[in-house]
């Protein structure tokens, strides 16, 4: 057999350059292959680094897009051309613009905005030579605003218009008091948009697909959360604290329950606060009608026309004024919300003692007219007689149709003339209205105060233009009031073709008419007419006049002075007898 020899290695074995073999200071020939196929990826690396760096000098960034258009490593001119033909148009269609919840548009073409494609592509730049950034744009892309041309003229309307439409206004929070609750409507914020950054975003970012998007500002209401809690919890809560009870005479109380609060306060937002608004009137009206029955009513004395004497009555009523008084502090404050009514005295204007020393000894007011058929001087007696000796107490109002009531053929009276249509025609009751233009001037001189009277629709030539009256029972009436302290009575005298009407009492006036003549012309028109009692007319002229009443006091001192206009018609010229249309007031 063979001898075998065994050979022990050893790490501390000393090569020849003095270092162990293979230890640190040699390299293995694995190493060596990785870092020659490094150097060979690296070597590729900046070939092609080399390369595209020599390739795209001067191009615009990879990854770059304008408006959506991607125009990255284009060369400036292929850039510029790209974004010509693929955002020509755009500027012609609208552009959404939002704000919060509110959205508008606006057309860029028509708002004096355009692009300014040159500076555009500038503002894209150009490719870095930083390796990183280069191949950051193989995988991202940046959106480059565009470069406007911008009209400031065309543009500054849109900007306002849009500004206001994307404004909303805050909406204040309202109280209201309704069957004895506060009822809500909270506040809402309002919204604003700053002109100077809308023009800033319209103008840069207009070719956004998703369009123009701002955050606005917000606006408080002035009524806000916080005058909410404060109205609240402060007057709101005390004017609902329970009913509002005053207590009247006998013990008689009155009260606004809570359910009803509602009808005499509400809270109103005033000047950016909730403040108490206090209905006085309607207050008085609720506690009034309770009150009333506690009330004295006072009555004025008043001489009765057969004689004697209704004697006078002082009255006691509620004094509101002093009853009421700090009224807001009992309702939405912390004063009592129970007390007592104040009453005041309230003694009679024309008492017994002056009734029954009145005297009629004076011709206050007196006028006579004249010319009339013998069955109106009928009618007129009548009326004459049942007038006679009417008494107008100081404050009170007579009325001829309330005086004397129905007046037909029941009554006595009896058909005469009357003005129908513009012409002569009969009724029942004819002539009553000389009495009244009697009365009425008589009332007139007197100083009486008018309540009530109309002229007659065409000028009759026996009374005096712009002072004279018809009657029509149920329609017409004549009214006047006694205003002086001294009552008045009526006396009429009929005949001779004549009727007197004058008003007795004590005189305290004296009265001045004054005509203003006559104006304004119109002519008669022809009509048709028919019946056995029509009778032709020749027609007048109608005009416009007018009449001023000036009092006095018996020293001569002018008290009162008033001007009434007055229109007549023409009256119509009656042709023929073919077809009437009566009216359904005619003046008798």
């Amino acid at each position: 057999m063979g001898r075998v020899t065994t050979v022990k290695a050893t790490s501390h074995r000393k090569g020849r350059a003095g270092t162990a073999k293979g230890g640190p200071g040699v390299m293995g020939r694995g190493t060596k292959i990785t870092l020659g196929v490094l150097l060979g990826i690296l070597a590729v690396a900046l070939a092609i680094y080399l390369a595209d760096l020599a390739t795209h000098r001067g191009n615009v960034p990879r990854g770059t897009q304008v408006g959506g258009v991607d125009i990255g490593a284009m060369a400036p001119d292929e850039a510029r051309e790209k974004l010509q033909a693929e955002l020509g148009g755009v500027a012609d269609k609208a552009v959404p613009v939002k704000a919060g919840e509110k959205s508008t548009e606006f057309i860029p073409a028509k708002s004096g905005l355009g692009i300014d494609f040159d500076a555009t592509v500038d503002a894209a730049g150009i490719e870095t030579a930083n390796p990183v950034d280069r191949l950051r744009g193989l995988f991202t892309t940046r959106e480059v605003d565009v470069v406007p041309t911008v009209d400031d003229k065309a543009l500054g309307g849109q900007l306002d218009r849009m500004v206001e439409e994307l404004h909303v206004d805050p909406i204040d929070g309202t109280i209201r008091v309704q069957g004895g609750k506060a009822e809500t409507t909270d506040p809402k914020l309002g919204q604003d948009v700053d002109r100077a950054a809308l023009r800033d975003e319209v103008t840069t970012g207009w070719l956004n697909p998703d369009g123009v998007e701002l955050e606005p500002s917000q606006t408080q209401p002035a009524v806000n959360d916080d005058a909410m809690k404060a109205a609240l919890g402060g007057p709101v809560r005390a004017a609902l604290d329970g009913p509002i009870t005053v207590t009247g005479k006998d013990g008689v109380a009155a009260a606004v329950p809570q359910d009803r609060i509602g009808e005499i306060v509400q809270f109103p937002a005033v000047e950016g606060r909730i403040t108490p608004d206090v209905n006085l009137d309607a207050t008085r009206t609720i506690l009034g009608d309770q009150l009333a029955e506690t009330e004295v009513e006072g009555k004025n004395a008043r001489v009765l026309a057969g004689g004697g004497v209704e004697p006078s009555v002082d009255g006691s009523v509620v004094d509101w004024d002093a009853t009421l008084a700090g009224f807001e502090k009992r309702l939405t404050g912390s004063e009592p919300r129970a007390w007592d009514a104040v009453y005041k005295d309230v003694p009679a204007q024309f008492t017994t003692e002056q009734a029954q020393n009145a005297t009629f000894n004076d011709v206050v007011g007196s006028f006579t007219t004249s010319g009339y058929s013998g069955a109106s001087g009928t009618n007129i007696e009548l009326v004459a007689q049942t007038v006679n000796g009417a008494i107008v107490n100081p404050g009170e109002t007579f009325s001829l149709n309330g005086y004397t009531g129905p007046r037909g053929p029941a009554q006595g009276y009896v058909e005469s003339g009357i003005i129908l249509n513009g012409r002569a025609d009969t009724a029942v009751g004819g002539g009553i209205s000389q009495f009244a233009t009697t009365l009425y001037n008589a009332s007139y001189f007197a100083g009486m105060t008018d309540v009530a009277h109309m002229p007659h629709s065409y000028y009759i030539s026996r009374y005096p233009a712009g002072r004279e009256a018809t009657v029509y029972e149920g329609a017409i009436d004549l009214q006047f009031r006694n205003d002086s302290p001294y009552p008045v009575r009526i006396a009429t005298s009929v005949g001779g073709g004549e009727v007197t009407v004058s008003l007795m009492g004590v005189k305290t006036v004296t009265v001045e008419s004054v005509n203003g003549g006559r104006w304004a012309q119109t002519q008669p028109q022809p009509v048709n007419v028919s019946g056995s009692s029509c009778v032709p007319s020749s027609g007048a002229p109608g005009f416009t006049t007018s009449d001023t009443r000036i009092i006095y006091d018996l020293a001569g001192n002018e008290l009162n002075r008033e001007t009434q206009t007055t229109v007549y018609d023409p009256q119509p010229i009656a042709v023929s007898y073919t077809h009437l249309t009566l009216p359904t007031t005619p003046y008798v």
